[in-house]
């Protein structure tokens, strides 16, 4: 057979094949819409990762690509694996290690078969199948590709078919394998209110590791999304650079290995830290999701390519709608009962927005809810606070003519609550050691059914209760101490993986029933977001720490990774900004308020009305269009971002001076982008604060190809310290 060339779909995959020597090598190029990884399985049937970068026109030359790495495979084994195994000839990092019923600790896995689905019009799934040829353990490795989006994500499943129990060591979700001189990594790390601080620095030979070992979704220190740009750091909207990220809400791993040939291999799963995971004949584990996306265009198309595949496959309901809201949280903390609850229901509907959202202190009888120290478990109404329940609220909250909403953190367990005392073995914690808070409580032990089962109804008898509850805002407050499960017995290191699991399988059954409800993942702690949480959920909270000008830099990097529909921002007291200032920064996402509206003044409570309903007309562009970032607060004194519609018709562009130092502001114009060059548009500065006039001349007529290229300066300084610039083509 000679150079065979078998089209198996429309996009995505193709099969090339040559036969040498009786044995043969199979090509596998997965294809985006301008990239390609290419497998392939050599003639000892070991399947290797050849290539990953641009796209080539002809299929069938992929064949011929040269194995860069095949130099060194004498003395360091296979370093292209596209699924590293331990124990057999590979000597550096492995994505996977067994340890077999008869205690021996390789692994080899060669090349079986594959097959391609296809899912839909954009989306295709390979499958890859794996198998060493001495012990009865299999491998399928999952290539899901989103091709309009450039985005590749890869997981496996492991299987024994041995007679015996084998213990996996290390399980991973990808082993890629990139080629440059050099490499530079854009990490991320933060603490409470100091979320996604980014650091940039060259990856030297040997190993980088970002890791979390905390247990639960809060992931305090670390998220585990990245950028790694090839040869130098890229910019906006220049370098190569990949993306990628792990779709799993608790302990992860991500190794970036530099070897000796200047090769990097990125290995990214479940944490295996304290976690061997023991699989008895016939079962088998599968790895979470780990996505990526590369760009030749700088860090803007990446970031565009991430946000597009969210909105469309990744976050609930991620192209649909969001509902504005006021919270009680700044206005009463724990101190509020049902009168000045219906106060804040009627500054709702006078504020504008769609929601009232009520949040900690509702519940807890025995042990009432009036501190961060009670009541987390016991979650039936408080009746001091509310005595007709959260059922009154929800009618009273109809007649007004808005939603109900309600936070409540299901996961976790005060040490003063009854549910505590009814049943300690729900609780992790270590026996005959000394409990540990944090925040003052404990997490609930979720790989327990019984308590999955909790979970679950306690969410569900809150819709009994409150039919028309339009909004769940579900905190997250506690790493986990003292790691130990009653449940679990004595396989205790499989404790941190299936406590996910358990989580997962909890919001699986909620959204089976209630598939539509809006809710906020929410915690505090500097990773707390994933894709694999956002596909149950409609947003996530970025920060406790909502100051207009930290949250600008804080929602900054994380636009990189997540589209603005997602990003839940508050209205707050914090900071020193004006009231202006403020709101314009919560714009930047999905708006809503945590103030006292009856300690506003008049021009202050008239201007947040007047906000909310020029935000109503903006929202569809800043919600569902591309965001191109203008000026970067970190490299000058002004940040200057902007979102386009899809037609290229519409945009909104908002301005923010970060330096409050004498003369300082945008003292040349900002080159926009998004636009078509052919079209015209007039620029209007909106969101004025009553009583002030805008500089800009709103009736000047622009092309789309001077604004791009000559650009406009939105006269920020600090007397202008926030602006708004709405752009509309001239029909």
């Amino acid at each position: 057979m000679k150079n065979l060339f078998t089209p198996l779909l429309s996009f995505g995959f193709t099969l090339i094949s040559a036969t040498f020597a009786q044995a043969q090598v199979v090509t596998i190029p997965v294809e985006t819409a301008h990239n390609a990884l290419v497998l392939q399985s050599n003639v000892a049937k070991q399947l290797n990762a050849i290539y990953y970068g641009k796209k080539l026109s002809n299929a069938p030359e992929y064949s011929a690509i040269p194995d860069t790495y095949k130099q060194a495979e004498d003395y360091t084994g296979l370093y292209n694996a596209a699924y590293t195994a331990a124990g057999s000839r590979n000597l550096l990092e492995p994505a996977i290690a067994v340890t077999h019923a008869d205690g021996n600790n390789s692994l080899d896995l060669r090349y079986v078969s594959h097959e391609v689905t296809k899912q839909g019009d954009d989306v295709s799934l390979l499958r890859i199948e794996l198998k060493d040829p001495v012990y009865a353990t299999n491998v399928t490795l999952y290539y899901k590709v989103y091709y309009k989006e450039d985005i590749i994500e890869q997981w496996s499943e492991i299987r024994n078919t041995e007679k015996g129990t084998i213990t996996l060591q290390k399980f991973a979700s990808a082993n890629l394998n990139l080629k440059a001189n050099s490499y530079w990594l854009r990490q991320y790390h933060g603490d409470w209110a100091r979320e996604m601080q980014p650091e940039e620095t060259q990856l030297t030979h040997g190993i980088k590791t970002l890791d979390t070992k905390l247990g639960t979704r809060i992931n305090l220190f670390m998220p585990s999304v990245f950028m790694v740009s090839f040869d130098k750091p890229a910019g906006e909207d220049e370098g190569k650079v990949l993306y990628g990220g792990l779709e799993w809400s608790g302990n992860f791993k991500t190794d970036f290995e530099v070897d000796p040939q200047n090769n990097l291999r990125i290995i990214s799963g479940i944490n295996n830290y304290a976690s061997p995971y023991e699989l008895k004949s016939g079962e088998s584990l599968t790895t979470p999701a780990f996505w990526y996306t590369m760009s030749d265009m700088g860090k803007g198309e990446a970031s565009r390519n991430v946000q597009n595949w969210a909105r469309d496959y990744k976050i609930l309901d991620g192209k649909g709608q969001r509902l504005t809201l006021l919270n009680n949280w700044e206005a009463t903390y724990f101190d509020f009962n049902e009168t000045r609850l219906s106060g804040l229901l009627k500054d709702t509907k006078s504020l504008g927005v769609d929601l009232f959202l009520l949040d900690d202190g509702w519940f807890a009888n025995k042990y009432p809810r009036n501190s961060d120290h009670t009541g987390l478990g016991d979650w039936e109404e408080n009746r001091t606070k509310l005595p007709h329940g959260i059922a009154s609220l929800d009618k009273e909250a109809q007649a007004d003519g808005v939603k109900f909403g309600i936070w409540i953190e299901p996961e976790m367990v005060s040490p003063k609550s009854a549910l505590y005392s009814k049943h300690p073995d729900w609780v992790i914690k270590q026996p005959q050691r000394e409990e540990y808070y944090y925040r003052n409580q404990l997490v609930l032990d979720l790989t327990n059914t019984q308590v999955q089962d909790f979970v679950f109804h306690t969410i569900d008898s809150l819709f009994i209760k409150a039919p028309g509850l339009a909004y769940i805002k579900w905190d997250c407050n506690a790493v986990i101490y003292n790691a130990y499960s009653v449940h679990l017995k004595n396989k205790q290191s499989q404790f941190y993986v299936d406590y996910v699991n358990g989580l997962y399988k909890v919001l699986k059954r909620i959204r089976a029933k209630y598939p539509t409800v809006p809710m906020m993942l929410c915690s505090g702690g500097g990773g707390r977001v994933d894709y694999g949480a956002l596909q149950y959920f409609t947003e996530y909270w970025p920060s406790d720490n909502t100051d207009p000008l930290e949250r600008i830099f804080i929602q900054w990097e994380y636009s990189y990774f997540y589209p603005a529909i997602a990003s839940s921002n508050h209205v707050t007291d914090w900071g020193k900004q004006p009231l202006k200032y403020r709101i314009d920064v919560a714009m930047m996402g999905k708006l809503g308020f945590d103030i006292v509206i009856d300690k506003l003044s008049a021009a202050d409570r008239k201007f947040s009305q007047d906000a909310v309903k020029i935000y109503d007309g903006v929202k569809q562009i800043i919600w569902h269009g591309d965001q191109y970032r203008l000026a970067d607060p970190r490299t000058g004194s002004v940040a200057s971002v902007m979102y386009v519609d899809a037609s290229k018709s519409s945009g909104v562009m908002f301005n923010y001076l970060v330096n409050s130092r004498y003369g300082e502001g945008s003292p040349t114009p900002f080159k926009l982008k998004g636009l078509d060059a052919v079209k015209r548009y007039k620029l209007q500065e909106i969101n004025l604060y009553p009583g002030s006039k805008s500089g800009i001349d709103s009736e000047r007529v622009y092309s789309g190809d001077f604004l791009m290229k000559i650009g406009f300066n939105p006269a920020v300084n600090t007397s202008r310290s926030s602006v708004i610039v709405q752009i509309n083509e001239v029909k």
